[in-house]
């Protein structure tokens, strides 16, 4: 089974994330747990919580992905920034106990100089203050493209953060195609040496969740820039090799191409035809 979906507005609630998901056809998707650019998150409803758990059974939806705002750096070289993450990250865990057992997802920071050491430091020191043994969700590291100070371009730094936590098995990783290709891991001719080296170095059991991204600029550019899947450097036919791989199989895959709701599901009904 190909677990798909798209980034959804969290603006109507779980239920209204839930009819998008159902309108596009997909079976995962993503949303922010709050405005990407951070702020107060907006109260749970019980009932739409409800609501929703009933129409993800009842349509078999699989895990999903929610995804920390932007401005969440905890290497921050500001100590009100770095507090700023440890209230939006223990905030967060606990309203995602209202939905047990998915992912919450985050970029690792950046160091603004630093120092890429430095930053693993603090990115790990946060995660052992925020991580508790009772909770449900899975916290990954997203996969980055390496633009500035940014850690967790190379697999190696992942790794370094996850060997720095004491709760290891709280922790994961989401692969994004177009960081992993800006970042010079070639996706498109070599696939499978890539996955191997993620195994080796990271271990393809951490691997929880994929943003399937096409990318605009060319490969080991270093830049964060999202295409529709097939209009981008990456390609129909390497995304399709990707969405294949026995390897990959069963991991949910979110869109953050720039489109729609038409759009993401046309790209899913493309992906869909493809899958086998």
């Amino acid at each position: 089974m190909l677990v798909i979906g798209s980034h959804l507005s969290s603006s109507k609630g779980f239920t209204g994330i839930a009819d998008d998901a159902l309108k596009i056809k997909a079976n995962t998707f993503q949303f922010f747990t709050r405005n990407p650019q951070g702020g107060k998150a907006k109260d749970i409803d019980p009932r739409d919580v409800q609501n929703f758990l009933k129409i993800a059974g009842e349509h078999g939806f699989q895990k999903f992905v929610a995804h920390a705002p932007y401005t969440l750096n905890p290497c921050s070289d500001k100590q009100e920034t770095r507090d700023f993450a440890k209230l939006v990250f223990e905030d967060d865990l606990k309203r995602m106990e209202y939905v047990p057992g998915n992912y919450y997802n985050f970029h690792p920071g950046s160091h603004v100089g630093q120092g890429v050491e430095a930053g693993i430091e603090m990115i790990s020191g946060l995660l052992n203050q925020v991580l508790w043994s009772q909770q449900s969700t899975i916290v990954l590291l997203e996969t980055m493209s390496g633009k500035g100070s940014e850690v967790g371009a190379r697999f190696e730094e992942l790794k370094a953060i996850i060997d720095r936590i004491d709760l290891k098995d709280k922790m994961g990783v989401c692969l994004d195609t177009c960081h992993v290709y800006s970042a010079g891991y070639d996706i498109v001719n070599n696939l499978d040496g890539v996955l191997e080296e993620f195994d080796r170095v990271v271990g393809l059991e951490r691997l929880k969740a994929v943003h399937l991204n096409d990318s605009k600029m060319p490969f080991a550019s270093n830049k964060d820039r999202h295409e529709k899947i097939g209009q981008g450097t990456i390609g129909f036919d390497a995304i399709f090799r990707f969405i294949n791989h026995p390897k990959l199989r069963g991991i949910p895959m979110v869109l953050e191409t720039p489109n729609d709701l038409s759009g993401w599901a046309e790209e899913i009904k493309v992906l869909k035809q493809n899958f086998h």
